[in-house]
Formats: structure tokens, sequence, C-alpha cells
């Protein structure tokens, strides 16, 4: 499946929204990360030919970086840079406090919009910038190394 297949499969309200976050991740990300589907969602990933060792899970795929998904009631962006390093995860939860005074809905590397809220575009772009492909290679490497 394609990233058009996948969002021409979702209805108009999702579509849109969805066009959003990708517009404002794809737009802002340094550049390197490649675009493509992976886990049957839109992935931005580091190819093979900057990071040939892949993704330790399965050494096949590139290593994921950001992949955003409609769900049955959010959007989900899957954000492996805050998963990574605590004070990326603080700057996001801060500067999301001041967009929306509302509890955030995360997880470890998951961001949750329910349907039909807002969504806030500008920070997802400030984001996108947060992380070139090098330091999320010597990030991802970091982690990995703590866990063997």
């Amino acid at each position: 499946m394609s990233v058009s297949d996948y969002i021409n499969k979702l209805d108009a309200q999702d579509q849109l929204a969805i066009q959003s976050i990708r517009k404002a991740i794809k737009d802002h990300l340094p550049k390197g990360f490649e675009e493509c589907m992976s886990y049957g969602m839109i992935s931005y990933v580091v190819p093979h030919a900057t990071y040939p060792k892949g993704y330790h899970c399965k050494p096949e795929q590139p290593l994921p970086f950001v992949s955003i998904a409609s769900q049955k009631n959010h959007y989900a962006i899957y954000h492996m840079g805050i998963y990574a390093d605590a004070q990326l995860f603080e700057w996001f939860t801060q500067e999301y406090a001041k967009t929306d005074p509302k509890k955030m809905d995360i997880g470890k590397s998951c961001i949750r919009f329910k349907k039909n809220t807002v969504i806030p575009i500008d920070l997802l772009e400030k984001l996108a910038t947060k992380v070139t492909p090098a330091e999320w290679i010597e990030r991802y490497e970091r982690l990995i190394a703590k866990k063997n």
C-alpha cells in the first residue's frame, strides 16, 4: 500500500486531519528522512543507504523515526525522538500545555489527538525540526546499547 492509498481509504474528515499532520511533519523534518509505509502507517525513516543496520528488531526495515495513523477514535503520532530524549519530551509537553490546558494524551512515543479536536499543527512543525537523522542514529544507538 502506498501513502496515497492509505490516505484515500480514509473518510473525508480523517483525510484532512492526516494530510495536515503529514504536511506539518514532511515539510519540516530535516533532510535525510524518507517517507514510506511501515507497519500500516505513514512513516518517516532513516533509509538503509544512511543507516545500513536498519531497525534492530527487524534489520530489513529502515530505522523508524516518526509514524502517523488514523485510529478508530484518534489520530496517532509515534515520535521516537520524544521516547529516546527526555529533554525533547519535556520541551514538547511544556509547549503543548501552552496550546491546550487539558491533559495531553501521550505515551512513551505516542501522541494521541481525539477526533474532532484541534491539532496543534504549529507545534508539530516545530517538533519535526528538532532531530536530524544523524542525531537520531546517535540517540538510537545509545538507547540500544543500554538495553544490551
